[in-house]
């Protein structure tokens, strides 16, 4: 089964991670890698982003522009995940909303 685009981001994130690939200078070839770190439990999994070259074991796609990398044995955890930017008074960053599959 082929996914076109298995993780959304929505336009704040994909504004932001832009910027950061221009203000960080993050050389050419290298995509946002989305990923899951830890397991279930109760603690659960964390969602992470950050910037890696592509693997073997990777799917990639292009979304707003983003080339994004997702390592094919974490796909069933962020199938439907969607990527957003907050900028509130208090806190920035990004947060990572399942959306309903109902």
């Amino acid at each position: 089964m082929i996914i076109e685009n298995p993780i959304s981001i929505t336009d704040r994130a994909a504004e932001e991670i832009k910027n950061i690939l221009t203000q960080k200078k993050v050389p050419e070839g290298y995509f946002l890698r989305i990923g899951v770190k830890g397991g279930g439990g109760c603690g659960g999994a964390a969602f992470t982003l950050g910037f890696d070259k592509e693997k073997e074991t990777d799917m990639s796609y292009t979304t707003k522009g983003i080339s994004v990398v997702i390592e094919k044995r974490q796909m069933m955890f962020l199938i439907d995940l969607e990527v957003d930017f907050e900028d509130r008074r208090d806190e920035r960053g990004f947060v990572f909303n399942k959306k309903n599959t109902q």
